[in-house]
């Protein structure tokens, strides 16, 4: 598939022939997007859908016909990402978590906390940690408008933390042909909450891959600081900290200097929006989620947490019992096996975010986002065969062939419309609550 033939730096560097398989991948995606079009309840979605698909068909005859995969691929991304963005933009339609960031802003500057005190439909909750509200102040202090829509404000981090998060060679086409993926495509068009988060863990390993502990835990910080889903990232983190170097006690020290860092940046942003109001906190950020509310949320996508908690009496507790194992095998295998270069740790941690995805109670397909981000930037980060790794911080090549660049290494190389200004923005409910 062209989207994970063309990550490696080397191989953005030269624009090689199209293959067979480009052609059916784009193909692939067309289909998807049609299909999502044509069966979504979703406003935004349809508009993606239809736009997604022209620009998909149009790569796969470029590529087809032998057209190098950079044309192809730009061609995808315009059809599935610009057009549909600018269309839902001039049509003021986003996802429902649009404008709650939007709100959650507005309330986080006029009542120093981003949590409606009592809410009571599903529109009402905010499910994301106080963080996620700094993506809608532009448009709480200018103003809703096209430039101050929190989705552009999102996908520019989430792009911006991925790409630093690659090897300099990879930088300028790797987030291209993640972008035209569906999967990422449609967040970035429609409203994706999840994307700055799987960004900023991209960015976080990286750092703690060449050592950088204190960048490792800032990012990893805002990482956490935005959504419950993040905090996975931390420990495998400090466990690629607390190995890569080699020497057991430099290594302790790195890990509980990213720990440190990370977990002084999530409590700034976090501790004053939670302490304004500690009952609206859990309410929206711990019970909403968990299903414990008397407004239940949307998502509910078919995973085995999903159907365990509405097929089975009792299931709900089982889906959390077993998020919860889940949770402590991870813990238990960074204990006995740790990561010892970046690639792994991303792998590790991918794994983790599946099992969570599939034992949740209440999920959704957009969270396969996560793993998928991971994915790709490992990908990105592994040289071409025959090519040796570059020396680690330490001095040490990696012998799993991680690209690891040390620092010095390579420098050029208020409730519904009364709360949103009269009703402006016409939203779709996401599955993601």
């Amino acid at each position: 598939m062209a989207l994970f033939a063309l990550p490696t730096s080397p191989d953005l560097r030269r624009d090689r022939p199209a293959l067979p398989g480009d052609a059916a991948w784009w193909a692939f995606c067309a289909a998807t997007a049609l299909a999502l079009g044509a069966f979504s309840s979703l406003g935004p979605h349809r508009v993606w859908g239809a736009a997604a698909a022209l620009g998909y068909t149009a790569a796969a005859v470029l590529a087809a016909r032998g057209r190098s995969p950079r044309t192809a691929g730009a061609v995808a991304v315009t059809g599935a990402v610009l057009l549909p963005l600018v269309v839902l933009l001039a049509m003021d339609r986003a996802q429902l978590e649009v404008d709650v960031v939007a709100r959650s802003a507005g309330l986080l500057l006029s009542e120093g906390t981003p949590y409606l005190e009592r809410p009571t439909v599903p529109e009402d909750f905010n499910p994301y940690l106080p963080g996620m509200a700094a993506f809608g102040i532009p448009e709480a202090v200018a103003g809703p408008g096209p430039l101050t829509d929190p989705r552009l404000w999102m996908g520019a981090a989430f792009l911006g933390a991925f790409a630093l998060a690659l090897p300099a060679g990879a930088r300028r086409e790797a987030p291209r042909w993640l972008a035209a993926c569906p999967l990422v495509a449609l967040p970035l068009a429609v409203g994706g909450v999840d994307l700055p988060v799987a960004g900023l863990m991209c960015l976080g390993l990286a750092r703690a891959g060449q050592g950088r502990a204190g960048r490792a835990g800032l990012a990893l910080g805002l990482a956490v600081a935005l959504k419950w889903t993040a905090w996975p990232a931390v420990p495998v983190a400090l466990a690629l900290l607390a190995t890569a170097s080699g020497d057991g006690r430099r290594g302790s020290r790195a890990a509980l200097r990213c720990g440190l860092v990370a977990l002084l940046t999530a409590a700034a942003l976090v501790l004053p929006a939670a302490l304004r109001d500690p009952g609206a906190f859990r309410t929206h950020v711990v019970e909403f989620p968990l299903g414990l509310t008397g407004a239940v949320s949307s998502a509910a996508s078919p995973f085995p947490g999903h159907l365990l908690a509405t097929q089975l009496p009792g299931g709900r507790t089982l889906a959390l019992l077993l998020l919860g194992v889940s949770a402590l095998l991870l813990a238990v295998s960074l204990l006995v096996r740790p990561p010892a270069t970046g690639t792994a740790a991303a792998a590790r941690l991918a794994l983790g975010l599946l099992l969570a995805i599939a034992f949740m109670p209440a999920t959704r397909f957009g969270y396969l986002v996560h793993p998928l981000v991971l994915a790709v930037w490992a990908l990105a980060r592994q040289p071409p065969p025959g090519v040796a790794s570059p020396p680690s911080r330490t001095g040490r090549s990696s012998r799993r062939g991680t690209w690891l660049r040390p620092a010095r290494w390579g420098r050029g190389a208020g409730h519904g419309s009364a709360r949103r200004g009269g009703g402006r923005r016409r939203t779709t409910p996401s599955r993601d609550r």
